[in-house]
């Protein structure tokens, strides 16, 4: 070995005992020693991105922010969330209490900003924000509700519109220091729309742009797919759906698209369900549609399959397809799985006593999944096995008041949805939130819903229930500088 390479191994040795530099370990040529396990380890950093809530005066709003307890974080952290245009330093509306505390923050009125933060150390795993409000009246009256979403690069929203009687914006959000270009592709029933003013649509850093849908195309289509595709940068993405007859709600990014989907938590009182649903590929997709009932999967009279044309969105009435009973969507290929996005639409109440919310298809909980911003009534938890049976842990947070927390396991049965009887904290103040974790079994998908009636509107808002990704996949690592010499 010359002198060059004894003098880079010396100087590689002493940046690694600065740094902690590591590399993956290389097997032996023999390919006999297994791969190491990677470890499961709490992320370290958590941002999300909250829409502006309302520009109704009659508006009021309610923030929850909520942290589940997670092992291996230890004692320290810190969050806050803020107005997105107020610098790096803005006031913030709320700071997030300890793991396993709620914290609440409200406004009224139709000025109020959309929100950015960042949560680190034991407050970033699993962290999640609730944006609820109540309109009294006016387009899109009722109760409207959603997660607070991490910035991404792509999203998918089947069920908007740009029909007569509907204003839909969509909401980007940049919580970052860097500008981000975004793409806004509309797709209807005859495939794409031709727009270029959705083109490279620029959001400034800490800002957030509404973005009228209407004012993309001409057309006016009652069921439209768009797609956000963010060219440059991060943006989190909400789409509110507003209608002059039978009220609103915001439209959460579906599951990313896949073979076989989920669309958890239809309400047992729907009066109509409409589901959207689209096809991004170049091949055409089938779909049998059943539902999961209380008592297993039944197929709905009429809708047995689905055929969506590639390119193309595709939507079908399924009525009173839950008939006083709660249900859950599966939606699976019929032969060969081609990638689907799908969401649908839900009506609640007659004539003009209506109110309308949206549940996307969803990712299963996973390892564990939260909501915020329950109250002491008008909450319902919806659970689904699509598959195998499954035990579920459910517990209730102490209050944003104070309370006692309370925990309580349930059983799931294959094929079936199954509305449960949420604890509730013990002295119980303000709102709590919902932990819910699968304990055995195969995956379960949830939703949960916040209903309020107002001047005889069943007013209400469903969140879907995904793994919250509290934690990430470490593979692991050992120091071996024997690889220089390769």
């Amino acid at each position: 070995m010359n002198r060059t390479s004894l003098s880079l191994i010396a100087a590689v040795g002493a940046l690694a005992a600065v740094t902690g530099f590591a590399a993956l370990s290389a097997p032996d040529a023999t390919g006999t020693e297994p791969a190491g396990t990677a470890a499961r380890l709490p992320v370290e950093r958590t941002s999300l991105a909250c829409p502006a809530p309302s520009t109704s005066d009659l508006a009021e709003t309610t923030y929850t922010s909520f942290t589940p307890v997670t092992e291996g974080t230890g004692g320290e952290g810190q969050g806050t969330l803020g107005p997105a245009g107020g610098g790096k330093a803005p006031k913030p509306v709320l700071t997030p209490g300890k793991p396993g505390s709620p914290v609440s923050a409200e406004t009224s009125g139709g000025d109020a900003p959309a929100l950015a933060g960042t949560a680190e150390g034991s407050f970033a795993p699993g962290w999640t924000v609730q944006e609820t409000s109540e309109v009294a009246a006016g387009a899109g009256r009722g109760l409207l509700g959603v997660a607070c979403t991490a910035p991404d690069t792509e999203f998918w929203f089947p069920g908007a519109s740009t029909a007569g009687g509907r204003t839909d914006y969509v909401h980007l959000t940049n919580p970052d220091d860097a500008a981000a270009v975004v793409d806004i592709e509309l797709y209807g029933e005859d495939g794409a729309l031709e727009s270029t003013v959705g083109e490279g649509v620029p959001v400034a850093a800490r800002s957030s742009e509404p973005i009228l849908l209407s004012t993309l195309t001409d057309a006016e289509e009652t069921d439209l797919t768009v797609h956000v595709n963010v060219r440059s940068g991060r943006v989190g993405a909400a789409v509110q759906a507003l209608d002059d007859e039978v009220g609103g709600d915001w439209l959460a990014a579906a599951a990313d698209p896949a073979g076989s989907l989920v669309v958890p938590g239809i309400p047992k009182d729907a009066t109509a369900v409409r589901l959207v649903a689209f096809t991004p590929g170049d091949a055409d997709a089938d779909l049998k549609v059943r539902l999961a009932s209380p008592n297993g999967l039944i197929t709905p009279a009429g809708g047995e399959t689905l055929h969506l044309k590639s390119g193309m969105t595709t939507a079908v009435d399924l009525g009173d397809v839950t008939r006083g009973e709660p249900g859950s969507l599966v939606l699976t290929p019929t032969d060969q799985g081609v990638p689907v996005v799908a969401a649908v639409q839900v009506v609640r109440g007659e004539g003009d006593s209506r109110e309308t919310a949206y549940i996307p298809a969803a990712r299963a909980v996973g390892t564990r999944a939260s909501s915020a911003g329950n109250t002491d009534k008008g909450v319902t938890l919806s659970l689904t096995a699509p598959g195998k049976a499954a035990q579920v842990k459910v517990t209730a947070s102490a209050g944003a008041g104070g309370g006692t927390p309370v925990s309580k396991t349930y059983a799931v049965r294959a094929g079936t949805t199954q509305d449960v009887e949420v604890p509730v904290p013990g002295g119980l103040k303000g709102t709590y939130a919902l932990t819910v974790e699968p304990v055995s079994g195969g995956p379960v998908y949830a939703s949960r819903t916040l209903a309020a009636t107002q001047d005889g509107v069943p007013a209400f808002t469903v969140q879907t229930l995904p793994d919250d990704r509290g934690t990430v996949a470490v593979p692991e690592a050992e120091q071996d500088l024997s690889v220089l010499q390769r």
